[in-house]
């Protein structure tokens, strides 16, 4: 008992050290006309669990009110800035005066020098890329800037030829040479690789309940890599790890990897699969419980990979189909289009909500456990998916406190109880496609005790 206190304990202080959240940023775009002010948007975050803020510009009014607050501001230079940033030294210097060193007190971490430029199939704004990366590095450097604020692209992961399985990931011919220059930039600069993985494109290509499991980091059956046996529990880990693979395979095997951008829209066109409240809650709820737990992925393990979440508000002016309007964490009246557990009050249970349900408070409900009536491909599948996220699930094998009875809907229950302990107790780390439910009474039994209880 008192070592699975002591180990409870442990978790807990893990995920206490984890909720800094350094590694959860959000996307602020502003194609928009209904946007609250900044100073508000600026107390919002501070409400919040996330660091650094990426903006697509370099808006004057959202740095200075950004300024004092500790959160890492993400600049951006326009793809049509690319040719002047190129060509003139100077220019880049004016950009930096400007846009950086004009706000000491604001904490600008990262410069993204364009938006999916390779993309763009314009070569001449191809070619002029990396000359103008380099010249945002010597003015930064200049301004004894070089290795506070970092220089980088960011692209789309149409950049890459094959992502499946993820040990295939190479970056396309097409752009091999570029992208040789670039990578050999930001290796002698220690600056990282920006990229936009959007399970939920992956999810529209192929709409299968399975793959919109597999999407959502939802309990499914996992994907076999078939280049080294490695099985993925969720389309993320995969497709950050095709570009992994696609860097190795490149000699590029010590530079980082910053999302720039993922999410998960919340309504859409009547023609569109995938888009839902539900979905994007599950998709968003779960990439930052994942986050969290610092398992990282099977190709980066015990670290979590800087990510964007897209996005902070809906964009209204935004074209194309209804859900590219949709993505907004808030409204702007600053409320929460839905819940995901950024907020820093949903951190500190010890600051009781009552229950906007029916259902048992918080502070009552402390396990959560499979459905009466889960078959036995359900339990299987939630075992694995619970397992495969970094638990502990030592105690449900042989010789383990947990291992008896041998059943499979004990050690399921066990994996899952524990899964959603480990994800902050939120609830929808407790639904495991609808099969799991929270609970008041202990499932604990005999020498295996189950982590949890009051809050």
């Amino acid at each position: 008992m008192a070592i699975s206190i002591l180990i409870l304990l442990c978790l807990l202080q893990s995920f206490n050290f984890a909720s800094s959240q350094s590694f959860i940023g959000v996307n602020y775009g502003q194609v928009a006309d209904n946007l609250p002010p900044p100073s508000a948007t600026a107390k919002l975050l501070q409400s919040t669990a996330v660091q650094k803020v990426r903006l697509y510009g370099a808006d004057p009014a959202i740095i200075k009110a950004l300024a004092d607050t500790g959160i890492g501001i993400v600049i951006g230079a326009a793809n049509g800035d690319i040719p002047a940033l190129a060509s003139d030294p100077n220019f880049a210097t004016q950009w930096v005066n400007s846009n950086v060193l004009a706000y000491p007190s604001s904490k600008i971490i990262l410069i993204t020098v364009g938006n999916e430029v390779l993309l763009s199939n314009d070569q001449n704004l191809i070619s002029q890329l990396l000359p103008a990366m380099q010249n945002m590095q010597k003015a930064l450097t200049s301004a004894s800037l070089g290795g506070k604020v970092k220089v980088s692209t960011v692209h789309s992961m149409a950049i890459l030829s094959q992502s499946d399985p993820p040990s295939s990931g190479l970056f396309s011919p097409a752009y091999q040479d570029t992208m040789k220059g670039l990578l050999q930039f930001q290796k002698d600069n220690g600056s990282p690789i920006a990229v936009n993985p959007y399970p939920f494109f992956a999810y529209q290509s192929d709409p299968r309940p399975e793959t919109l499991a597999f999407c959502l980091f939802q309990p499914n059956s996992g994907r076999v890599d078939s280049g080294n046996g490695i099985k993925y529990m969720n389309m993320f880990d995969a497709q950050v790890d095709a570009v992994r693979s696609a860097l190795n395979a490149m000699g590029f095997n010590d530079i980082e990897i910053l999302v720039a951008e993922t999410g998960w829209p919340y309504k859409g066109d009547s023609n569109e699969v995938g888009p839902s409240v539900e979905n994007a809650r599950a998709y968003n709820g779960n990439l930052i419980s994942r986050l969290r737990s610092m398992v990282g992925t099977p190709l980066m393990p015990g670290k979590s990979v800087d990510t964007y979440i897209f996005a902070l508000y809906d964009e209204d002016l935004k074209p194309g189909p209804g859900s590219e309007r949709s993505f907004g964490l808030f409204k702007p009246d600053l409320s929460m289009t839905y819940d995901i557990g950024l907020s820093k009050s949903s951190l500190t249970p010890s600051t009781p909500k009552p229950p906007a349900t029916s259902s048992p408070s918080p502070a009552t409900v402390g396990w959560c456990v499979p459905k009466t009536g889960a078959s036995d491909t359900q339990l299987q599948a939630s075992l694995d998916y619970a397992c495969g996220q970094g638990i502990d699930c030592g105690p449900i094998q042989p010789g383990g406190a947990c291992f008896i009875p041998d059943t499979l809907a004990s050690h399921a229950a066990y994996a899952i109880n524990l899964y959603y302990q480990a994800s902050a107790k939120n609830p929808w780390n407790c639904d495991f496609s609808e099969t799991a439910a929270l609970t008041s009474k202990n499932p604990s039994y005999n020498g295996c005790t189950y982590p949890g209880g009051s809050t």
